[in-house]
């Protein structure tokens, strides 16, 4: 199984970005993705995630990136996209996706250990 981010790079405040993640390696009908991030020197932190079977997507979102940013998936292409809208200086970070097979309740999707994949995420710079 392999994860890849890209998407990341240098924006102003107010800003927007566009995150991919996109799964190989794992044909599997439901699936369990997350994005997090870690800011230099400080523990990493869920930003939002997305499980999903054949029937059914739920989505959660950090308090702090409510109504600026936006997890939604391509079924065709495997890929998870995280849109970023109104970037802030304290959004600067690396962001990194997990994936495992199955599903995640809402509470479990947010723990890093949850994932059994990761990529080598992707550098979100935010000026003020």
């Amino acid at each position: 199984v392999k994860v890849v981010e890209s998407g990341g790079g240098s924006v102003q405040a107010g800003g927007s970005l566009r995150l991919s993640c996109t799964q190989s390696g794992f044909a599997t009908r439901t699936q369990s993705w997350a994005w997090f991030r870690q800011p230099s020197g400080k523990e990493r932190e869920c930003v939002a995630t997305l499980v999903h079977n054949s029937k059914d997507t739920q989505t959660t979102y950090a308090d702090s990136v409510k109504g600026r940013f936006t997890i939604s998936k391509d079924n065709d292409k495997n890929t998870v996209y995280l849109e970023m809208t109104d970037l802030q200086p304290d959004d600067t970070a690396m962001y990194l996706c997990g994936w495992r097979n199955g599903w995640l309740t809402v509470a479990a999707s947010l723990e890093a250990k949850r994932y059994n994949y990761w990529g080598e995420g992707t550098q979100v710079t935010v000026s003020s």
